[in-house]
């Protein structure tokens, strides 16, 4: 086991280093510049094993394949809360990274979880998938607030993106002035391009379940397709490191905030520190489809284990509520009572 800890206060074009012995003493302090492999030569001479604090910035995921091809062993940390715990009246990187180090040696990081490298990368998935939603929906409401300029309306195509409504709408292009007729084919023709791309994605998602039996299983969730499905299994990684329904609740951030004092408690609004994706995959999820069986596990052969799903039949249209409705059907699956406090 190596007795050295290493902080990393790590920047967009270069990382600052800090190596204590185990006696808490600054051996070395360096800075990195980022070029490929220069991150590995520069830790491959600690021993194997020896653990680096690296904080949770925008590029910590090629530094942390640099740490690990180097044979250390990457801690992902809480930035934020290491700031506080580090307690430092001045910044400079040379004391970020002591401080990230000096923490590692007494044992009070406060570390995240890193996922494997695989999950990582296929996060990637559905995540570009989404961003390509996003621009998808900006697209049609552009078109749709362009046609609503001029007083061009639809009352029997619902859809004017597909099929008839789709007719419809290139008819309708000459009666817009020319260059604004010009602009809305040409957000046509990328909304159509946007459609490809999010198909091949959608395609590639559906390769990826079938292989994966844990996706397989939330899909018997009432309410959960593929997207969703994929969703919630790779942004929550490995569902070992919560030891509650509790603790899903409030990495999902589906939990309320909590102001309490004199004997007064107020909950406020659902918590914005948390994993967005899976929040939204969550407050998406409707529940029960109409005229859907309860659902089943192959692995148990019961129903939501002995219980009735409790989104069936609930009206209720806040996002909140949605959204902890179906983290209890999951929590149903994976723990066999739920937490009180979830």
């Amino acid at each position: 086991m190596s007795h050295y800890r290493v902080g990393c206060d790590a920047h967009r074009r270069y990382s600052q280093f800090a190596i204590l012995d185990q006696d808490g003493q600054l051996q070395r302090q360096a800075r990195v510049d980022h070029e490929p492999g220069a991150i590995q030569a520069f830790l491959e001479n600690l021993p194997d094993g020896t653990p680096v604090a690296l904080e949770t910035v925008g590029n910590w995921y090629w530094i942390a394949d640099e740490i690990e091809a180097a044979g250390c062993l990457p801690l992902l940390t809480h930035a934020a809360k290491a700031k506080v715990m580090m307690g430092n009246i001045n910044k400079t990187d040379k004391l970020d990274a002591k401080g990230l180090a000096k923490l590692l040696h007494l044992g009070s990081l406060p570390t995240v979880w890193l996922p494997p490298s695989e999950i990582r990368d296929e996060r990637e998935l559905h995540r570009t998938r989404m961003a390509l939603s996003k621009l998808r929906t900006v697209l049609k409401n552009r078109i749709h607030a362009t046609l609503a300029k001029y007083g061009i309306t639809s009352t029997e195509h619902s859809d004017i993106f597909v099929g008839a409504g789709r007719a419809w709408l290139k008819t309708t292009l000459s009666q817009l002035p020319p260059e604004t007729g010009r602009c809305v084919a040409q957000e046509l023709e990328a909304l159509d391009g946007l459609q490809i791309q999010i198909a091949q994605l959608e395609k590639r998602i559906q390769e990826r379940i079938a292989l994966n039996p844990s996706i397989q299983l939330l899909k018997t969730l009432p309410g959960v397709g593929n997207i969703l499905a994929i969703v919630i299994e790779r942004e929550i990684g490995s569902v070992d490191r919560f030891a509650t329904a509790g603790q899903l609740a409030s990495y999902a951030g589906v939990v309320p905030t909590v102001h309490a004092s004199g004997g007064k408690t107020r909950f406020g609004h659902m918590r914005k520190p948390s994993n967005q994706y899976l929040k939204w995959a969550f407050i998406a999820c409707p529940g029960r489809r109409p005229g859907k069986a309860p659902m089943s596990s192959s692995a148990t052969g019961t129903t939501l284990l002995g219980r009735q799903s409790m989104s069936a039949g609930c009206t209720t249209r806040s996002a909140g509520e949605r959204a902890m409705l179906s983290l209890l059907e999951l929590s149903l699956v994976i723990w066999p009572k739920p937490a009180t406090g979830c």
